[in-house]
């Protein structure tokens, strides 16, 4: 979900407005900074799957309890407080289907088919709406383009883009209950529904033009299972609410968490990258350029980009590094690479710096 101011990177800057642009997305790649980058990260380049497998585990315990207590304490000062930890846990969680799309799953064994028992159905975000879909964001060819899913220049748009786009996040779980409570079943009986459902409800992606293709092989076959699994689910979460055997302040809780998650997620995409890009193809270089690290020493980028997720720009350096080994990436090549080099061009202070910029570009205009 997550490009494109282009930071100066070596090739000749662009001004729009006195606002300064990054690199032309043609600008030649930093053959310097590519080669580094491959060889320095050679020996941490290994899935540790104890360190999925704990973390993931202990972000599920954390959330699905502190959820509970929200939607159980009397006390609504700590009611609310547990809310708030059920939210970021959550997310916490639900942001291991980013690594699912990049992981071989031959290294980590299990570990989609965990998540989607623990996060992707129980949310209702299983992993099929997000692979065969990522992996588009991250083609040389399709990154910044109209065939990028991920992308749009939401720095080029109207202001009031981006209070919308926030908005749809928001309402995000009662869109999901209606693709799978409703939706699903329909679609299994009636053909052309199927394919809507197909093209246009089943990625998450920010890109409207998008649509998906229909699945083959076995990942159809894998979809079909995960798809009936979080469709019986979300059924019957409605049942139980209709009955009276969940309580309604309690389902109007875990709608809250989740919209909480789904709204952090969109903030976090707003700021991943800095979306000047106006649809032509971009070297590695610039879309390197066109993403967003955001370094220590900041500390809240823990929370509202986790799991990685604050060295997005290294990431699409080096798309197939686990999480885990990032933060060490980011500290080899800070220190071998020069300061004249693109890479440290890509790093930021924090949210707060990265959405005044974004605001300023929309009010700025074309």
């Amino acid at each position: 979900m997550e490009s494109s101011l282009r930071l100066d990177g070596g090739a000749t800057a662009g001004v729009r407005d006195g606002h300064p642009r990054t690199a032309s997305p043609r600008a030649a790649d930093d053959k310097q900074m590519l080669r580094t980058a491959a060889e320095l990260t050679r020996d941490i380049n290994a899935v540790r799957p104890g360190i999925y497998w704990t973390d993931l585990i202990a972000s599920v315990a954390i959330g699905y309890g502190a959820l509970y207590l929200a939607a159980t304490l009397a006390a609504v000062g700590w009611a609310v407080v547990a809310g708030v930890v059920a939210v970021l846990a959550l997310y916490r969680a639900l942001s291991f289907i980013h690594e699912l799309t990049h992981v071989k799953h031959a290294t980590l064994p299990g570990f989609r088919l965990g998540w989607n028992l623990l996060v992707g159905i129980p949310m209702l975000t299983p992993s099929f709406l997000y692979e065969g879909v990522h992996n588009l964001h991250h083609a040389k060819t399709r990154y910044g383009t109209v065939e990028d899913p991920e992308y749009l220049p939401l720095a080029l748009m109207n202001p009031w883009t981006l209070p919308t786009f926030v908005l749809v996040a928001a309402l995000a779980p009662v869109g999901l209950l209606i693709r799978f409570a409703i939706l699903s079943p329909l679609s299994l009986v009636i053909p052309s529904l199927r394919r809507v459902v197909v093209e246009r409800y089943s990625s998450l992606s920010i890109n409207p033009s998008f649509r998906r293709r229909m699945p083959g092989g076995a990942f159809a076959a894998q979809w079909v299972r995960i798809e009936a699994a979080a469709s019986l689910w979300a059924i019957t979460l409605l049942v139980l609410v209709a009955t009276g055997n969940l309580p309604l302040s309690a389902f109007a809780v875990m709608l809250a968490v989740s919209s909480g998650v789904a709204v952090i997620n969109q903030v976090r995409t707003l700021v991943a990258h800095l979306w000047e890009n106006e649809g032509e193809a971009m070297s590695v270089t610039a879309q390197y350029l066109d993403s967003v690290n955001v370094p220590p020493p900041a500390v809240l980028p823990m929370l509202w980009a986790p799991v990685g997720l604050r060295y997005h720009a290294l990431h699409h350096l080096l798309p197939s590094l686990p999480y885990h080994s990032l933060g060490e990436a980011h500290r080899r090549l800070g220190a071998a690479l020069d300061e004249q080099s693109p890479y440290h061009k890509s790093s930021h202070t924090g949210l707060p710096a990265l959405t005044r910029r974004l605001v300023m570009s929309t009010l700025r205009g074309r």
